[in-house]
């Protein structure tokens, strides 16, 4: 499971450029230049990060890797890519040095871009992505790789969350449909809770990605972490009615024990075990509900206090072109053919993450598990990771905003509040 997707939707790029890192493999620099320049192939370097469960998983993330940059060399004979897999954990700091020493990669797959469009490092969309799979992106999701306006990164893969229910568990407890509002969610834990499930609704507000899941509830309430004018409202009247009634839920023994220390891949493991009743959740949580021998399990549109919720948190990850090596026409033409091939399938495939591209998603409709998911990205709602506060205050998201379901929850809000409207 990527820990990209674990988290926060930037990841800091630009901070880790001022790191100096130690150890790690450098990039591929001005290596192809020669090449070129001497009339022979051109090498492209492509650094991207692992989607596996950890440095050493099954090297899921060169399998896949491989597989494409194969199809492409044998359509394009004139061109070789290099490719550099890397964690999760340890790919901004190693890309940081690479930029540090002068030895930018061609292409790198990350979960942010905007710390390098600032030094000017970075192509253009319009100038490595053809017209035709430029309008081929969500424009939801292509949105979001501008700076003042101008395209620099673009879309790779994409998320969104849904509400996973154990069917078995469901029947046990004599529920015949999985709940819309907060009230039924409620009746269906006290349900299941008399059933001797022990978990009746799975809640992770630990530090893997609470933000995410707050953001969830939020938005079940009409609320989120900025109002509809842009300002932070981490504190509103909603946001707090959403955890005073998650603290209800919790002291009634209806969540996960302990919630704020309990991480998203725990509760998910649990849910596998059949210790869960309900959980949010993503395709990604699929490989590890199947792992753990869970496969009665069905997926539906999270509630909301009122309805199903109208939208969902979608997260994106990123690919983009460095302007060093001189590459253009190569990228161009890697870009293109990767965007028309196969690999939004292989990826899907591979790591149940979702295409970022309508053709992608139309390749995938008839997959009934992942429907619920594709129909959301389309309207999907993304953090407000473009807000520079956005770094500082997802941090103290995950590292209090826990304790609200246990303390005060307007007091809790309330200070990382302070910390979002701080300078």
């Amino acid at each position: 499971m990527s820990k990209r997707f674990a988290g926060v939707v930037t990841l800091g790029v630009a901070a880790a450029l001022a790191l100096s890192a130690c150890g790690g493999e450098s990039g591929g620099g001005d290596g192809g230049g020669a090449d070129k320049a001497a009339g022979g192939s051109v090498t492209l370097k492509l650094v991207a990060a692992d989607y596996g469960d950890g440095p050493t998983a099954d090297n899921s993330g060169d399998k896949f890797w491989k597989g494409v940059v194969d199809e492409f060399q044998a359509a394009n004979p004139g061109i070789k890519v290099e490719v550099q897999v890397i964690n999760w954990n340890d790919i901004d700091t190693q890309v940081a040095t690479m930029v540090q020493n002068g030895q930018m990669p061609d292409i790198l797959q990350t979960g942010d871009y905007s710390g390098f469009v600032k030094d000017g490092l970075l192509y253009k969309v319009d100038e490595v992505l053809s017209p035709n799979t430029q309008s081929d992106m969500l424009e939801k999701f292509a949105e979001f790789g501008k700076v003042d306006g101008t395209a620099y990164g673009i879309p790779f893969v994409s998320s969104a969350r849904a509400l996973f229910y154990n069917k078995d568990l469901f029947t046990k407890a004599g529920i015949s449909e999985p709940p819309k509002t907060w009230d039924e969610l409620k009746a269906d834990a006290e349900k299941l809770k008399k059933a001797g499930v022990t978990q009746p609704f799975g809640l992770p507000l630990g530090q893997e990605e609470a933000q995410g899941e707050s953001f969830l509830w939020f938005m079940g309430n009409g609320g989120g972490y900025k109002d509809d004018s842009g300002k932070w409202a981490i504190d509103s009247p909603q946001n707090v009615e959403t955890f005073t009634f998650l603290k209800e839920l919790t002291a009634a023994g209806l969540t996960t024990p302990n919630p704020g220390t309990k991480d998203r891949k725990t509760v998910w493991e649990d849910f596998a075990a059949g210790k869960v009743g309900m959980v949010n959740g993503g395709p990604m949580s699929m490989p590890i509900f199947e792992k753990g021998g869970l496969t009665n399990y069905g997926v539906a549109a999270i509630p909301g206090k009122s309805g199903p919720l109208e939208t969902t948190l979608g997260v994106e990850d990123w690919i983009m072109a460095f302007n060093k090596n001189g590459h253009q026409e190569e990228i161009k033409k890697f870009f293109d053919f990767f965007y028309s091939s196969s690999a939004a399938q292989k990826i899907s495939d591979t790591y149940k993450l979702l295409p970022v591209t309508k053709s992608g998603i139309e390749k995938l409709s008839g997959d009934e598990k992942l429907k619920p998911f594709l129909d959301a990205l389309p309207n999907a709602t993304f953090y407000p990771f473009t807000d520079p506060k956005w770094s500082e205050v997802n941090t103290q998201i995950k590292q209090t905003i826990g304790g609200a379901v246990t303390g005060d929850p307007a007091k809790v809000l309330g200070a990382i509040q302070k910390v979002a409207a701080a300078g």
